[in-house]
């Protein structure tokens, strides 16, 4: 069976066998007995994401990876940057630091500020990531033409990407072909993607798709 640390687009963690390109995590929200999830969702305001190979490190997911035989930090899994971003994750310091520079800084022009730290960006995203108690966003057709590319929008409880001026239906697994942002199925979108996210993909950051 298949661990609960799969995160869709609404940041929601489920079981399923596709792991993605990206790990990432929230603190330590699992008993590494019994490798499943607590009730709490995340632990801490900075929710990251890293790559899943660095410096030949090796972990065992929801495991103990901890001195002393104590759990390490919960792994959760992305089918890629677009979806971590649209979850509420950012670039991490550590495995990440020049995309995490890259980021903040585009933070710091997206919102006139002068000197960013990552800090300003989690405690901004902890209010309006939808898994952390943020409120959903209504688009016009004027709104979402307008995104940029990169961001997640929800129709009919379905996440979309956009890329090109179309919307690309996800799944774990990967992107269906894309849609026009006037197709049927597109009615009452709203926004997943927090918008401090939003405004650094239009500030000129470019995520990793899995397509």
């Amino acid at each position: 069976m298949p661990l609960q640390n799969r995160v869709d687009p609404f940041g929601a963690i489920h079981a399923v066998p596709e792991r993605g390109l990206f790990t990432g995590n929230r603190g330590i929200i699992h008993d590494p007995e019994t490798r499943t999830l607590l009730k709490k969702r995340w632990a801490l305001q900075a929710w990251i994401i890293c790559v899943c190979e660095f410096r030949n490190v090796r972990r065992e997911p929801m495991g103990r990876n901890r001195p002393g035989g104590k759990a390490g930090w919960t792994e959760l899994f992305f089918l890629d940057e677009v979806t971590a971003l649209a979850a509420g994750h950012r670039p991490c310091f550590f495995c990440q630091r020049e995309r995490a520079k890259d980021f903040v800084q585009r933070f710091g022009d997206a919102f006139g500020i002068a000197e960013p730290r990552a800090p300003q960006v989690d405690k901004r995203l902890h209010k309006e990531r939808l898994a952390s108690g943020g409120r959903a966003t209504g688009l016009s057709p004027e709104t979402l033409a307008g995104l940029p590319d990169g961001t997640m929008i929800s129709s009919g409880n379905k996440p979309y990407a956009l890329r090109d001026g179309c919307a690309l239906p996800w799944s774990f697994g990967g992107y269906q072909p894309p849609v026009s942002l006037d197709a049927p199925g597109i009615a009452d979108p709203f926004l997943i993607t927090p918008s401090t996210s939003v405004a650094v993909l239009r500030a000129g950051y470019r995520p990793v798709w899995a397509a």
